[in-house]
């Protein structure tokens, strides 16, 4: 059977779950949300916030780190996490914390910086690039591979499933962010470890959907 294109696959994910959402926060909570999400629930995020205010990347930076880690133990691995804000924090510093001069800096500069910072993975930093800077850099996930897998597009690696994405679609930053809250969203109420696959908008083309 042929596979869907990765526009064919969108629009068929828009078409099920209407406008997609959008990472919530300023490009600087994006940022830090990105980091504090890691193996917990975004709940957990919520609570840190709720309690934190909006964090101000200046006063992150004057912040003790023991006082940093307890302000986001909810969120688990606090004292990594921690590390990897300060990390990230630094790094905006040397664009002054002007979210448009880092935003005018080219993408795989960007990328190459985010991914040299200790505690940030290729999933972290598209995050941040898409959501808070702005580039198009399609963001992939556990739920991503697992909905490509179901449906029997037997790529080998991330590297193929980028391709098959960013060569499939218009290098629209907000197009990438939306696919990724879709995908997100038909984890969540179809695709998840265990599949529902009734009512599934691709049940009818899916090799992977439970019989």
């Amino acid at each position: 059977m042929e596979r869907l294109t990765a526009q064919q696959v969108y629009n068929k994910l828009v078409e099920c779950y209407g406008k997609p959402r959008w990472w919530p926060g300023t490009p600087y909570e994006i940022m830090v949300s990105a980091i504090l999400v890691q193996n917990t629930a975004w709940t957990q995020v919520e609570k840190v916030f709720a309690a934190w205010g909006e964090p101000e990347p200046a006063r992150v930076l004057e912040m003790p780190v023991e006082q940093l880690q307890e302000t986001i133990r909810p969120c688990g691995f606090m004292k990594a996490k921690a590390a990897t804000i300060r990390g990230v924090t630094e790094w905006y510093r040397g664009y002054g914390f002007d979210i448009e001069k880092a935003r005018a800096a080219n993408l795989d500069r960007l990328r190459r910086e985010l991914l040299g910072l200790k505690g940030i993975g290729a999933e972290t930093a598209d995050a941040m690039l898409v959501f808070a800077l702005h580039k198009p850099s399609f963001v992939i996930d556990a739920y991503t591979r697992r909905f490509l897998d179901r449906m029997g597009y037997g790529f080998k690696d991330d590297r193929q499933i980028r391709r098959f994405f960013e060569s499939g679609l218009p290098a629209d930053y907000q197009i990438y962010g939306w696919y990724h809250w879709l995908l997100l969203e038909h984890g969540k109420n179809h695709c998840s470890k265990q599949p529902v696959c009734e009512g599934c908008v691709f049940s009818k083309v899916c090799p992977g959907r439970a019989l």
